[in-house]
């Protein structure tokens, strides 16, 4: 069976795990797909790594684009995704709905949990420069579990590790038992892009596009709503 091989951010695992198999069975080929944070991809394409798709944020692709790694005209923004709070279902929920009630909230949490900005993930990367303009930085970091490289930070709240999960909203929403506290608010408030596009060296440019133009159809775009992104 022919294999067409994915490099995809993490953010977009709930979605292709509905979508692939639907992919799969109607074009007859086996989907491979590599997951990580998508610096992380961009680095393993670096330094020689090949696939067919990828799909990462906007920064990615774009690297990727001046390196003359995506073919020319398959670029596609795919969705947006909005970073997010959790918390433990059932349990309390502090109030995130301005920069400063958002900033005694994490100040009052036991522990908290996000991506480690040394992993290359957005949201990680976007919440500790947050901490520092909240001038928070010292204190919320002392009390902070990372989840392992393209780990999902709300697992530490089903063990009790951490009272608040920050992440893309899609990856919270891979976690059952926890709930969606809300976004972060006001001008804190941050988006990350995904697009997809055909590697440059892929011989299967033919099924490439195909799973591309599969995640534009109107089945697969209730998809992404119920997984927590925005489609484009």
């Amino acid at each position: 069976m022919q294999e067409l091989k994915i490099f995809s951010t993490i953010a977009m695992q709930s979605v292709l795990e509905v979508l692939a198999p639907q992919f799969e069975a109607q074009n007859d080929l086996r989907l491979c797909i590599e997951w990580n944070t998508a610096p992380v991809l961009v680095k393993r394409l670096q330094g020689g790594e090949t696939a067919d798709v990828l799909i990462l944020n906007r920064a990615g692709i774009d690297t990727m684009t001046r390196e003359g790694r995506v073919l020319a005209g398959s670029e596609v923004t795919l969705a947006s995704s909005a970073t997010a709070i959790a918390i433990k279902a059932g349990a309390a929920r502090p109030d995130i709905s301005t920069p400063e009630a958002l900033k005694r909230t994490l100040l009052a949490a036991r522990a908290i949990s996000y991506t480690d900005p040394a992993a290359g993930g957005a949201s990680g990367i976007y919440f500790a420069k947050l901490l520092e303009r909240l001038g928070i930085a010292d204190e919320v970091n002392a009390k902070t579990k990372f989840p392992p490289p393209a780990g999902l930070s709300g697992d530490f709240l089903l063990t009790g590790d951490a009272d608040l999960a920050v992440q893309q909203k899609p990856e919270l929403l891979q976690v059952p038992g926890i709930e969606i506290l809300g976004t972060l608010p006001g001008d804190l408030h941050m988006v990350t892009v995904f697009v997809a596009g055909v590697e440059a060296s892929s011989s299967q440019v033919g099924s490439a596009k195909a799973l591309i133009d599969f995640l534009h159809t109107g089945s697969a775009t209730e998809v992404f709503r119920a997984k927590g992104l925005d489609p484009a």
